[in-house]
């Protein structure tokens, strides 16, 4: 996995008016992350001009020299485990818009001709959500150096709006539009300069590093070793973020436009070895008799639902539960007291299936995740017939590309 939460320029931030009206948020797709901005187009001269080219003048740039690649797919920088950390959840917010954003490690390589040279690389697959519609869907290109360092080889990206292709900006490849770019130095340290995206007039980036030898407070613990850097975007704010061990991209804010995402769960970094609590396997039983239940036309069961799903997740929180999961899971369940108690049975129904998707992360501690994906895709499934009910044919085509994306992950 990339471990990238990746970034989004104002260009594709969705404004309020492309937002859903009327229905619940699914706050399981939700929590604490940051829109994490891409590189717009924009003329060489000004991309140039905006980015912090002086201070890199002064000598901190640690990415000019040439990188050769003997074997490039084995990535072992701890600050950025691509191959190692198969999978991750970010959630946050931008603003009033709750934000998701998953990454996972395919099962394919490619091989990227660039200096005279045939460089196999990783790939990576990033989705991104706003307000549970898909916004982004990008195959990101990694590759590790001799010496250690990582670099960043291009992306392919569709921009969504509304659940129809938006554009592709901020799409680029190593060696077809210019050079691969360091992501992550081999041994960073306070000071130095470097640039994951370098192509001006398409998409560039320079990154500091502000802080090292960090420890910060993940979702299974404290994690030593973390490094602190301020990012310089293209056309965008600048965004301060954190890399650790065991997840790469930990925690990124924008304190420009109130950004902030957090990792909430990666595997296999977070998982417990232990079988699933029953109290989890509860909750999710109990949530699928909510949604069931939302047809009844009685009201007094739709609050005994509510009460069985809220007593059951007090049973599964005395497990343990990551704090950005648990804060999820907890919107939802009031979410579904709220509409048990205001007779809206649509936002019961969505409130219920919020629960099923929240579950389901707090799962990947447990279970793989292949299987948990499985029962995404059912899940997303009774998402798109809860959108269909609702005659949102802007959240059933988000719904498809999303279930799609969810097949072309590895099955195993």
């Amino acid at each position: 996995m990339s471990n990238r939460f990746h970034r989004r320029t104002a260009d594709h931030r969705r404004s309020a008016d492309h937002r859903r009206t009327g229905r619940l948020t699914r706050l399981s797709l939700s929590a604490a992350l940051i829109a994490v901005p891409s590189l717009g187009a924009a003329p060489a001269a000004e991309a140039v001009a905006r980015a912090p080219i002086s201070r890199a003048a002064t000598g901190g740039r640690v990415d000019t020299v040439v990188p050769t690649f003997s074997h490039p797919t084995r990535i072992t920088n701890p600050l950025f485990p691509i191959t190692t950390t198969r999978h991750m959840v970010g959630l946050g917010e931008e603003g009033t818009t709750r934000l998701r954003h998953e990454t996972t490690l395919l099962d394919r390589t490619r091989t990227i001709r660039w200096n005279g040279q045939d460089v196999e690389v990783i790939v990576s697959q990033f989705v991104a959500y706003g307000d549970e519609r898909i916004i982004e869907i990008a195959i990101d290109y990694f590759a590790q150096g001799d010496d250690g360092a990582v670099w960043y080889f291009g992306e392919d990206v569709t921009n969504y709006e509304d659940g129809q292709i938006k554009d592709h900006n901020g799409t680029w490849l190593a060696g077809k539009d210019g050079p691969p770019g360091m992501i992550m130095p081999a041994h960073p340290k306070v000071g130095d300069i470097y640039r994951p995206e370098n192509i001006p007039g398409v998409v560039f980036e320079e990154t500091t590093v502000k802080a090292v030898g960090l420890t910060v407070s993940g979702p299974s613990g404290a994690v030593s070793g973390a490094i602190r850097v301020e990012e310089h975007p293209m056309n965008a704010d600048v965004e301060t973020k954190v890399y650790a061990p065991g997840y790469g991209e930990f925690e990124a804010t924008v304190p420009a436009s109130s950004e902030h995402l957090v990792s909430a769960v990666a595997v296999p970094t977070d998982i417990k070895r232990v079988s699933e609590p029953d109290a989890l396997d509860a909750l999710s039983d109990a949530a699928r008799d909510a949604l069931d239940g939302a047809k009844s036309d009685r009201w007094s069961k739709l609050r005994a639902g509510a009460a069985e799903v809220g007593g059951a997740w007090d049973g599964a929180r005395r497990d343990g539960v990551p704090a950005v999961l648990e804060t999820a899971m907890t919107r939802s369940v009031k979410d579904l007291r709220n509409a048990a108690a205001a007779r809206d049975r649509s936002a019961y129904a969505q409130a219920a299936l919020d629960i099923e998707f929240a579950a389901m992360d707090i799962e990947l501690q447990y279970t793989d995740r292949a299987e948990v994906d499985h029962d995404r895709l059912e899940s997303w499934k009774r998402q798109k017939q809860l959108d269909q009910a609702a005659g949102d044919a802007a959240g059933v085509a988000s719904d498809r590309i999303i279930i799609a994306a969810i097949k072309a992950r590895p099955q195993r």
